[in-house]
């Protein structure tokens, strides 16, 4: 197939682009390579992935292109017609968007809007698109499962996530467009990105500072190792959605419908605690961290825990990689990368 992977210089765009590659699909990746973080590891990632191309003997065509600009993605549908969309392609950040929002309106709203009809028109098989955990806000009970009401959003960014969420309904309702939504939960792994903690926490335990946490270690995350999180991803993107020919619009359930739509969580249904995220870079490095504890973040929550029974249902799902075992490759890539 020939896929397009929007944010293709992000973390978990990189890390789809080489596992289509990998399989023999060819595949164009979009970004606008933005400075919201170091632009060398973006750099660094793209030059890597078409280094795999070359190997592989695969097509891959990378395009430097702002996607809120409706011109510039127009053309790319018109250069190529592509068998699968997968965007990943967001102003990333749930914190970042309690100071900026003005970026997010253009990047997560006015940048998919632009890919949702530039599908419509090309007539895209299947649109699999980037949501967030973050959607379920207020939600207190754990496993947050996509029947669960998302109306509480405590960040801009989540906000405009869930707005995508229903701008993919209306399009898979008025344009019959196949789209999935992906709510992904806490993922980390080799390449990822330094605004995250545990990029920040080996960044300092190697510089022997102190690192800041937060709710003194206490909430719990479904932290998804990234290639667990790739398997997911396409195997839901290979996987076209259809309607639910059980919805019931007097009890509808969110996360389908008549149309061909669905929305899906993906991570690893085993929560694990800060601090005990904490304890397994402590023995990846060998070297205790110093701990400034600190109440919870504005914006954030205190647990977020993924249901992923309809994933595992639909495409077979099963994240397999220890939170020891993820972090640890993530410490050797570090080392690795950046010469410690």
């Amino acid at each position: 197939m020939k896929v397009l992977v929007t944010g293709n210089a992000g973390f978990i765009g990189f890390h789809v682009a080489l596992r289509l590659l990998g399989r023999g699909d060819d595949v164009v990746g979009c970004d606008v390579v933005n400075d919201y973080y170091d632009v060398a590891l973006k750099e660094a990632r793209l030059a890597l992935v078409a280094e795999n191309a070359r190997k592989a003997g695969r097509a891959y065509d990378f395009v430097r292109a702002d996607l809120a600009d409706p011109d510039a993605v127009a053309a790319l549908f018109a250069t190529h017609r592509f068998d699968r969309v997968i965007h990943l392609a967001a102003q990333a950040g749930v914190r970042h968007s309690l100071v900026d929002p003005r970026s997010y309106v253009t990047s997560n709203l006015v940048g998919f809007a632009n890919v949702i009809e530039a599908c419509r028109r090309a007539g895209t098989p299947h649109l699999t698109y980037a949501s967030t955990s973050s959607v379920y806000g207020a939600n207190t009970v754990m496993p947050l499962s996509e029947r669960q009401g998302v109306d509480h959003p405590l960040q801009f960014y989540a906000a405009t996530k869930r707005a995508n969420e229903l701008m993919a309904h209306s399009y898979s309702h008025f344009a019959g467009l196949p789209t999935t939504g992906l709510r992904f939960f806490t993922v980390y792994g080799p390449w990822g990105r330094p605004d995250m903690a545990l990029f920040k926490f080996t960044r300092a335990m190697l510089e022997g500072k102190p690192i800041p946490v937060y709710n003194n270690g206490n909430h719990v995350r479904s932290f998804t190792y990234v290639d667990d999180v790739v398997d997911g991803l396409i195997r839901a993107s290979d996987q076209i959605a259809t309607g639910n020919p059980a919805w019931d619009g007097n009890a509808p359930d969110p996360s389908t419908s008549k149309a061909p739509f669905r929305v899906l969580n993906i991570g690893n249904p085993a929560g694990v605690r800060l601090n005990d995220y904490i304890e397994a870079l402590e023995e990846a490095l060998g070297r205790k961290a110093e701990r400034e504890l600190l109440p919870l973040q504005v914006g954030d929550v205190p647990d977020t825990v993924a249901d992923v029974g309809a994933l595992d249902r639909a495409v077979g799902f099963h994240p397999t990689t220890p939170v020891q075992e993820g972090v640890a490759r993530f410490v050797a890539w570090y080392r690795s990368f950046y010469g410690v």
